[in-house]
């Protein structure tokens, strides 16, 4: 059984401000759990309704999951786990992604898994970017999470201090079909609705525009996840 306390803690950690007093964020599923601590992600506790043979845990029935999850319907093991602290270095020698003011859980779920896809460790975020430990994230990830490193910075500061190339997706640029990519530069995305704000569009090198190919096209942007896809496919194409 869980303590009212223990119930209690994991339903609060549900909310951004919690999970940075706790220093604490929820996972659920068992794919997404045993891939963060095969990745050596200290964890606090594990609770699962099923037998697990990767782990310590504690079992619990699935009437007693559906009381803390964040779903409608409880999967079988929902994971506690420790927020990791990473330094302020990162590898100067491959290519990065920065994401200014994407709010979208589900979009940034989706890039993390990308990022991972292609071999991008590290995305730097502004610091109203959504939290990359917000379970839908967490979720939508698939498990990448464990892999992709998320800093939270003021971008346009970082981005001045990059020695690295850096490249805005924006409506006009250069396309992304012509654009040379440098594989040492830092790729910026913003949201769909606001694009690349004023202060960090100062700090972009090179411009790069994904074309319309529609004939008569009445839409006017991509969602930020899908044109990430397509820019990392052009990044990344031998």
């Amino acid at each position: 059984m869980l303590s009212k306390n223990e119930q209690k803690k994991i339903r609060l950690l549900s909310e951004k401000k919690y999970r940075s007093k706790f220093g604490l964020f929820i996972a659920e599923g068992l794919k997404i759990v045993k891939e963060l601590i095969q990745e050596g992600h200290a964890f606090e506790s594990i609770y699962s309704s099923k037998p697990i043979d990767f782990a310590p845990y504690k079992l619990i029935d699935k009437s007693t999951l559906n009381k803390v999850s964040q779903f409608t319907n409880a999967s079988s093991i929902i994971g506690v786990f420790k927020i990791p602290k990473f330094s302020n270095r990162f590898n100067t020698e491959s290519f990065s992604l920065a994401l200014d003011s994407v709010s979208d859980p589900g979009n940034l779920g989706t890039i993390i898994r990308l990022c991972d896809w292609f071999g991008i460790n590290d995305i730097f975020c502004s610091s109203d970017t959504v939290d990359c430990y917000n379970l839908k994230v967490v979720q939508s990830s698939m498990g990448s999470i464990a892999r992709v490193k998320c800093h939270y910075t003021d971008l346009s500061t970082f981005l001045s201090k990059s020695e690295l190339t850096v490249y805005g997706a924006t409506l006009n640029g250069i396309s992304h079909y012509d654009n040379l990519y440098n594989k040492k530069g830092i790729l910026v995305l913003g949201s769909e609705s606001h694009g690349i704000s004023p202060k960090v569009l100062k700090e972009i090198d090179q411009y790069v525009t994904i074309n319309s190919m529609g004939v008569g096209t009445k839409a006017d942007s991509l969602n930020v996840a899908t044109a990430t896809a397509i820019l990392l496919g052009e990044v990344f194409r031998p």
